[in-house]
């Protein structure tokens, strides 16, 4: 009889913080001057057009939840950017961006997390944004509060935050690390809500924990849940590697690259409810998480998908019939 693995990953989640870490590769040598990334893309908005969005990856301090599946602390630094770093940072984006009407602002954490993104520089940043008609940033469901309206208040167009809710499962959401319960997303989005904050939803398709058969279910579920807390929108993130802690749980069988299929199935799921807009995270898909004859095709339909908001057909393939 085979025996099943025993798990690396610890229960305690003190233990779970100082595990994570030690798995880590080295982390990006970044300058806090300079965004480490930034770029164009069209999204599709609530009103049903197509509108460019100019995406500025901010350099800035790592977040202080030690999520498992997180690597965006590769490209974070260890302590707190100066006074105008940021708005400097934002200043280099802008000045190699076409136009655009709506920014993301995204800190590989929260924005409103002060050791990330000095309260200082909100004016400084707000006037930097004063021709964007959304701004849209990252913030953890602990810290969607008063600070929130400090920031808006300066803004010209409408402020929207994108939470991550990685996953309706409960029990999986614990062991993520996250340090946060799905009540607490919800009172969270209450709060947004009530205070006329769209609300964006990051959700993890085929997060660590969750079996391969259970993970379309799971996928589906949070969808249901994201829009039940008054999501406009929902981003589907195939889970990936890279960080050192999942390929420590990929060894112990505690994860699989989410496959194309999967992928493409939560993404019709999310379009048939017809309830917000539902979006896949292109920038990281994974060439090995399907057939490679199709594997172009397949994102192109996803792409299309993303800015139509309508399901399209299966791509036709003759190797793997568009489902492997």
């Amino acid at each position: 009889m085979k025996t099943a693995m025993k798990s690396p990953y610890p229960i305690a989640a003190t233990e779970r913080d100082l595990w994570i870490v030690a798995q880590r590769p080295d982390r990006s040598t970044l300058d806090p001057w300079r965004p480490y990334a930034f770029f164009l893309e069209d999204e599709r908005t609530a009103e049903g057009s197509t509108t460019p969005v100019a995406t500025v990856l901010l350099t800035n301090r790592e977040c202080p939840w030690h999520c498992v599946m997180c690597d965006l602390w590769r490209n974070t630094l260890t302590e707190t950017v100066p006074a105008g770093a940021i708005p400097a940072q934002i200043d280099v984006a802008l000045a190699n961006l076409p136009p655009a009407r709506v920014i993301k602002l995204y800190n590989s954490g929260s924005f409103f997390d002060p050791r990330a993104i000095p309260i200082d520089d909100y004016p400084a940043i707000a006037k930097r944004l004063r021709d964007f008609e959304r701004v849209i940033v990252e913030c953890h469901p602990s810290l969607a509060g008063e600070r929130l309206f400090a920031f808006r208040d300066l803004l010209m167009g409408r402020l929207e935050v994108a939470m991550g809710l990685e996953t309706a499962h409960p029990e999986v959401l614990e062991k993520l690390n996250k340090r946060m319960t799905l009540e607490q997303f919800a009172e969270a989005a209450d709060f947004l809500h009530a205070n006329g904050i769209d609300l964006r939803a990051f959700i993890l398709v085929q997060p660590p924990f969750i079996k391969p058969d259970e993970a379309l279910y799971w996928a589906e579920r949070s969808l249901d849940f994201a829009f039940a807390c008054d999501a406009t929108a929902a981003s589907l993130i195939p889970t990936r590697g890279g960080n050192g802690a999942m390929e420590t749980l990929a060894a112990s069988g505690q994860f699989v690259i989410p496959q194309l299929a999967l992928i493409e199935d939560a993404m019709s799921y999310g379009l048939r409810l017809r309830r917000g807009r539902v979006f896949v995270d292109l920038w990281a898909l994974q060439r090995g998480s399907g057939c490679l004859q199709c594997f172009a095709a397949r994102v192109d339909r996803l792409q299309s998908m993303n800015l139509s908001q309508l399901d399209r057909n299966i791509v036709a393939c003759g190797l793997c019939g568009g489902r492997s």
